[in-house]
């Protein structure tokens, strides 16, 4: 089954799906800029979202137009298990996806996230862990909702993640790295992590101000490649980064 990544929640109201999306979107924009506490604070909110999606999807497909918080809500996550036990191939939606979102609630509430009083201080494991928790999460709903499975999910997910690069200027169709005295290969790193999505050349070359195509092609483009940083494809000429090119720009967005 091919999905754009655009209709991975077209199911849902416009509300719903933006308090899902937006609450996903800080976690991983918060944890990149290493901001501990708002990282794991955001995922109570992302689990209220979830929360209210699978409780739609288990009563058959009836969804309200904005997440809701229950009163009690380990309770109400506890006892999804056993109320909808009749529902077909419910599992997921009613024992393992509760269960992570109890432990990201458990930080939420006892670390010293969003209020003192806790025992442990935000770190960088405690926003990890949401971080991680937060994608699977976001996976399972669209491999929920579509029928897909999970490697197919978590592509999907990756295309949704807004990537906010402060160095980065972004007018309409126009790019800019502000950032001067970069090298080429270290602007094409910030331009792709700006994106969701593969990019052209030529937009690259454009953005950057390259005076050639050709040599860009060959001194940047070409090059990582062969360093598995990069995957342009000579065909259509697009270009998005490997995992190992995503750790690179964002030490270099995190340098900077």
């Amino acid at each position: 089954m091919s999905l754009e990544p655009k209709d991975a929640f077209a199911v849902l109201p416009a509300g719903l799906r933006d308090d899902l999306l937006n609450a996903f979107n800080e976690i991983v924009r918060n944890y990149r800029e290493h901001r501990w506490e708002p990282s794991e604070l955001n995922g109570g909110k992302l689990c209220e979202a979830v929360y209210t999606i699978i409780v739609g999807w288990l009563e058959g497909g009836v969804y309200p137009d904005r997440a809701k918080k229950p009163a009690q809500f380990p309770q109400k996550c506890w006892g999804l298990e056993a109320k909808y036990s009749a529902v077909k191939d419910s599992r997921p939606a009613r024992v393992l996806i509760p269960r992570l979102m109890l432990g990201m609630l458990e930080i939420r509430n006892n670390r010293n996230v969003g209020h003192t009083g806790g025992d442990v201080d935000p770190n960088s494991m405690d926003a990890m862990l949401v971080l991680h928790n937060a994608k699977w999460l976001v996976a399972e709903l669209v491999r929920m909702l579509h029928t897909l499975n999970i490697d197919q999910a978590t592509v999907i997910v990756d295309a949704l993640t807004e990537r906010e690069v402060p160095l980065v200027w972004v007018h309409g169709d126009k790019k800019r790295v502000l950032k001067t005295g970069l090298t080429w290969r270290a602007q094409t790193y910030l331009l792709l992590l700006s994106e969701t999505d593969e990019v052209h050349e030529n937009d690259l070359v454009r953005w950057l101000e390259h005076p050639s195509v050709a040599a860009y092609r060959r001194d940047v483009l070409t090059k990582m490649h062969k360093e598995r940083l990069i995957e342009f494809d000579k065909g259509t000429r697009m270009v998005r980064l490997l995992p190992p090119g995503v750790t690179k720009a964002e030490e270099i967005a995190n340098a900077a």
